[in-house]
């Protein structure tokens, strides 16, 4: 440590910046400023602590600037002997962005915040030579935050994208691992239906049911109570009749009812018709299989087409009628095991001859898959949740209604945002809403929510027909 005067102006002398300026500013500077020595650890500035002392002048040693990122602590930055850091002249600087701390034996000089204004006017070729040294400063700093929030968004791109992948993604392990059993039962219901006499009355009266109950769209999701009550019903017909009580589960996963049902039985004797129920159950039940696999397997399609639209890594297909009943009922086959875990209703109500809209069609599938996503999560168990389609004039209205906790107002204007989000760490991107915006707004439409306690609705609005500057 120097122990005079004239010790410190050799010291700044020697200093790589400091060192090229007049020797009188050398000496302004010895007089005004004050010699510190940092031991390991010791701390220079912290974002807790309060405002920046002053502009640091580093003699010797090395001291790191970290802050707090998304994934941690993490450095940025670091000023060795020959630096100069802190509050330089005409900065903005008051809090800094993090703590800076000695991560060795170091000497800085400081020169007092309230001296830089006598510096300025002192030390004319040091304050010139500290101007260009801020503007590289903000330079870097700009650079390091971005490349850093690219990072961020990069990590939550691929978190969200991963999170949207695993419910289709377990779909379709699911169903193809029941496959082959649903295939062996089909073959045995095939072959004892075929060791009996039908007339061909018989035979078309039990395609019909099959097509009937084939044919019925899934619109309702229903909670494990409903469908254990649709189940228990089917059973009680089923005993009624001496028929294979087995066929219950498949048969109440479709859409029969049963007047259905009761027609196939005054088309065939008592005899017949458990072998003719069996086949109708081990069909619908291989069918259900392959239509989850084939959704499930559009939506992860969909679903990498809708990322590659919001990264810009290709060019979206030609826009046309998009039929929305459709789309509703294929989200709703993906998310159907979601809505069961939460003992939840989800009910799609869509309006007779519902017209196309116009746009694209796995994008708008984001759209509801993202909202019916969000609206399961928010509400509790046994809750529900209701998807209506009408048009209003011009446009197509989808509206998803929840029975949750509703959306807080001093959060409710964010909730669009890129990266906001009300989840936990690990549950939730912030991308699906930022996603559900920007679909609905290339498609000339727009998406609002209204939000109470008990209620709350997202409504999109869509146009019918193309519309001019598409």
């Amino acid at each position: 440590m120097p122990e005079n005067r004239s010790d410190l102006i050799d010291r700044l002398a020697a200093h790589r910046i400091v060192g090229a300026i007049p020797r009188e500013e050398i000496e302004w500077l010895a007089d005004h400023g004050q010699l510190r020595h940092l031991e390991v650890g010791k701390v220079l500035t912290s974002r807790n602590i309060g405002v920046v002392e002053g502009l640091f002048i580093v003699l010797s040693g090395q001291i790191g600037l970290h802050v707090e990122r998304a994934n941690g602590r993490e450095k940025i930055a670091e000023w060795h002997a020959g630096d100069i850091t802190g509050v330089l002249p005409y900065s903005r600087l008051t809090r800094p962005p993090g703590d800076t701390s000695a991560e060795l034996p170091t000497d800085v000089v400081l020169i007092p915040r309230d001296e830089l204004q006598d510096l300025i006017r002192e030390c004319h070729a040091f304050t010139t030579d500290l101007v260009h040294l801020m503007l590289d400063r903000t330079r870097f700093f700009t650079s390091s935050d971005l490349r850093a929030e690219k990072m961020a968004s990069l990590g939550k791109l691929s978190a969200g994208l991963a999170h949207e992948l695993n419910n289709p993604a377990a779909a379709i392990v699911r169903s193809a691992r029941s496959l082959p059993d649903a295939l062996t039962s089909n073959e045995n219901a095939s072959r004892a239906l075929g060791a009996l006499s039908f007339t061909a009355e018989q035979l078309a009266a039990l395609d019909a049911v099959r097509s009937q109950a084939m044919q019925t769209d899934a619109h309702v999701v229903r909670s494990p109570l409903e469908q254990a009550d649709r189940e228990a019903e089917i059973e009680d017909w089923l005993a009624q009749t001496g028929a294979n009580l087995d066929c219950a589960a498949p048969l109440a996963e479709t859409g029969i009812t049963l007047s259905m049902l009761g027609e196939l039985q005054s088309s065939f004797d008592a005899t017949q018709l458990p072998a003719a129920l069996r086949w109708l159950a081990a069909g619908c039940a291989t069918r259900q299989l392959a239509d989850e696999i084939g959704v499930a397997a559009s939506r992860i399609s969909s679903l990498v087409d809708a990322v590659k639209g919001f990264t810009r890594m290709d060019l979206n297909p030609t826009a046309g009628p998009v039929d929305v009943a459709q789309g509703l009922a294929q989200t709703l086959a993906i998310h159907g095991s979601k809505a069961r875990a939460k003992s939840a209703s989800v009910r799609v109500n869509v309006a007779p001859a519902l017209p196309p809209a116009h746009g694209f069609a796995g994008e708008l599938n984001q759209v509801w898959a993202n909202l019916l996503d969000n609206a399961l999560d928010a509400i509790a168990t046994g809750g529900a949740v209701d998807i209506t389609a009408t048009t209003e004039g011009q446009r197509l209205i989808v509206r998803f209604t929840d029975d949750g906790p509703g959306i807080p107002a001093d959060i409710k204007g964010r909730i669009f945002d890129p990266f906001f989000t009300t989840k936990k760490v690990g549950e939730g991107t912030g991308l699906g809403l930022d996603i559900v915006k920007r679909i609905v707004e290339k498609h000339q439409g727009a998406v609002t929510v209204e939000s109470r306690p008990g209620r709350t609705e997202f409504t999109v609005s869509l146009p019918l027909t193309a519309q001019e500057n598409r």
